[in-house]
């Protein structure tokens, strides 16, 4: 079965398809980032079928994560990049642009205060790192830090 196919497994006929959020959050994205990645194709002698749960391949988490991905403006080819590239955690910039990452707003110009030696802002959407001590200077982790057990 292709990706734009209508399913004939009788979970997707009962349950339809997922649907897509209106407005997109960065969480939405990660979680389709994943849904493609995790749900992926693996070829048997039947078939296409889902890596995950074995259904036939696209399952509904598949397909679900290609609409959100095409909703948030990647194309076919990136979206199967995504895929062979194998990890479900690859950050994908919010909003995305086709450069890359979101460009920087002209009505709020970044203070002298924020910007780096050479010059150029930070990136949008990132605080910048004030540490304290100096340049190139370790800082210790806050005190107030959990020290957790490590698994045995």
């Amino acid at each position: 079965m292709r990706v734009g196919e209508q399913s004939t497994d009788p979970i997707d006929l009962i349950l339809g398809e997922v649907p897509v959020p209106a407005p997109l959050t960065p969480e939405d994205v990660r979680l389709a980032v994943r849904a493609v990645v995790v749900h992926a194709a693996e070829e048997w002698p039947n078939g296409p079928l889902c890596r995950n749960d074995g259904a036939a391949y696209p399952c509904r988490l598949h397909r679900w994560g290609r609409r959100v991905l095409e909703n948030h403006g990647l194309n076919q080819r990136q979206i199967e990049a995504l895929i062979r590239h194998g990890n479900p955690f690859v950050h994908v910039p919010f909003p995305f642009v086709l450069t890359g990452a979101a460009p920087v707003r002209a009505d709020r110009p970044i203070p002298s205060s924020l910007r780096g030696q050479a010059g150029r802002g930070a990136a949008p959407g990132v605080r910048p790192a004030i540490r304290p001590g100096g340049p190139g200077r370790p800082v210790a982790p806050a005190a107030t830090t959990p020290r957790w057990p490590r698994a045995s």
